[in-house]
């Protein structure tokens, strides 16, 4: 388990965010596969779900998950919500609810926590390029203020993805970016005649644009095989049929 520097200042919260270590799952899942959608055996990923949520919370028995489409949708949980599990379909979750652990799954998008550390609110955002190009960070972001957080009290992690020199992307994906602001061009890298894309780095101007000044960036490659994350792209590379996801989570104490 990775912890963000910034978020870990905080005594209020705990979280995390987790690679394929400490699991029971076996073959392509091993070990610690959280993808309550993967071909995974069901009750391997419930194991596994136990096994991280002993590492953040000892009075929740149940972590909050969402059916997550890479849509720019999110959630809110108000201390009175009472909404059953994975039954929402979104990429966000937003809470202020206590002892009440709210996480997203990943493989090479970015996982990314936000707490206000004075209204005590936190959320969870899953993003690829898609939710990111369709602004679920903004729409996270607004809906925080409108709930009385502040611009300088949010304090934003963005948990290991893949990386620029694993991304390769199309033309049509690079003018895409560049057809929404001239300016998007930076994030693209032509080597050897092909495009690559730093998502990472992307999310972080996003934030930017949002005025989010508290921002840690965990460099870590999702797709490198020696960081034992869970990684699509790489799964895909080598014919796997499937592929694990990483958990990442929050939770104010």
């Amino acid at each position: 388990m990775l912890n963000s520097k910034k978020l870990s200042k905080f005594s209020e919260i705990s979280h995390g965010f987790f690679n394929k270590n400490g699991g029971v799952s076996k073959g392509i899942y091993k070990s610690l596969n959280c993808g309550v959608g993967s071909k995974d055996k069901k009750n391997n990923v419930k194991k596994n779900l136990k096994i991280v949520i002993k590492k953040i919370c000892k009075k929740s028995k149940e972590i909050f998950l969402v059916k997550q489409t890479h849509s720019n949708k999110f959630l809110f949980l108000s201390k009175n919500t009472k909404i059953k599990n994975r039954s929402i379909t979104a990429d966000a979750i937003i809470t202020d609810k206590k002892d009440f652990p709210i996480a997203v799954l990943t493989a090479d998008c970015a996982p990314i926590l936000l707490f206000d550390k004075k209204r005590k609110m936190i959320a969870v955002i899953h993003a690829g390029w898609r939710g990111a190009f369709k602004g679920i960070l903004s729409k996270v972001i607004n809906f925080m203020l409108k709930k009385g957080c502040d611009r300088k009290d949010i304090v934003v992690a963005i948990g290991p993805s893949i990386t620029q020199k694993n991304y390769n992307v199309k033309l049509d994906f690079k003018n895409k970016f560049i057809k929404k602001h001239k300016k998007n061009k930076i994030f693209f890298k032509n080597i050897n005649k092909l495009i690559y894309f730093d998502l990472p780095n992307f999310i972080k101007s996003q934030l930017k644009l949002n005025k989010i000044s508290k921002i840690d960036m965990i460099n870590i490659d999702t797709y490198d095989k020696k960081n034992n994350f869970f990684s699509a792209r790489r799964s895909i590379k080598l014919r796997h049929d499937d592929y694990g996801r990483n958990i990442s989570i929050i939770m104010i104490n």
